[in-house]
């Protein structure tokens, strides 16, 4: 019985799920998830609106863009399409002040990320002329939404999702790579990509199953907020995900890739790791006395 409960406990302290969920909790994991769901609605929605709207090859304009990552269809697309679709003259009324604010509130999106990633991986926050690197990475952003919408009708079935699966995962491996200013080693990255698209891919799969039903009924019993609450809900569950993702690609990488290995590449100040200098005496001969 001894055996069985020593092998059980050196099988748990191999897996590291606690420490796995002790990085969780030191990173408020869902509340930072739902400050992610907040921004991206507040700041980088009302961006993607004007730049949807402002592609002429593309028909639907954001709606069809939030449809199509929740994997909604038929009614359901149809209730999200009617709150969510703005106005035809949205393009004439942005001024180039307005669209200055929006360019400057989705690039405080990119901040949050990029700090989200380096509480994760224990970095110090960047200085604030890294803005750059923010606003480099909203681009991207975009660049990678704009051509999931565009192979919604050009590719089908298993064609779309080898396309969707390796763009996503270059773009979320580049992504924590750019953000943290190359600090931590590309490959010490890859499996925080991997766990990031297969947890999108679950909520695609869980958005369709629970979400496409509960849109319609939300938008008859409570209107246009029924649908925006629904909306939130996603997002707050994309925000899990991406954190939630790199979170995991450090813990795997620590306990079962890459245990005891140094995952990021920033040199250490002088002195150690803690940057102090070593006392009297320590590691060395004792200093002697004159009499």
């Amino acid at each position: 019985m001894r055996q069985l409960r020593r092998g059980l406990h050196r099988a748990w302290e191999w897996v590291g799920v606690h420490a796995l969920f002790g990085h969780g909790k030191e990173l408020e994991l869902m509340h930072r998830a739902m400050g992610f769901a907040t921004l991206a609605l507040v700041t980088l929605a009302p961006l993607l609106i004007v730049v949807a709207a402002a592609d002429p090859l593309v028909r639907g304009g954001f709606a069809a863009w939030l449809a199509d990552g929740m994997g909604l269809s038929g009614k359901s697309a149809r209730a999200l399409t009617i709150v969510i679709s703005p106005p035809h003259n949205v393009i004439g009324t942005t001024s180039v002040w307005s669209g200055v604010l929006l360019a400057v509130f989705g690039v405080s999106f990119g901040g949050s990320v990029q700090n989200g990633y380096e509480r994760i991986w224990a970095l110090p926050p960047g200085r604030w002329h890294r803005i750059w690197r923010q606003a480099t990475w909203l681009i991207a952003l975009m660049a990678y939404l704009y051509q999931e919408v565009q192979t919604r009708t050009a590719l089908h079935g298993f064609a779309r999702i080898s396309l969707s699966s390796a763009t996503g995962l270059v773009f979320f491996w580049w992504g924590q790579h750019f953000l943290l200013g190359g600090q931590v080693r590309w490959r010490s990255l890859l499996p925080g990509a991997v766990a990031t698209m297969i947890g999108l891919g679950g909520l695609r799969a869980f958005s369709s199953l629970v979400f496409t039903p509960l849109i319609v009924t939300n938008a008859l019993s409570y209107g246009a907020v029924g649908t925006v609450l629904v909306v939130e809900s996603w997002l707050i569950g994309v925000g899990f995900v991406v954190y939630g993702g790199a979170l995991f690609g450090r813990w795997f990488c620590e306990h079962h890739w890459m245990p005891g290995q140094r995952h990021t590449t920033a040199e250490e100040p002088a002195g150690g790791p803690g940057g102090e200098e070593p006392p009297a005496g320590a590691g060395g001969e004792e200093p002697t006395v004159d009499e």
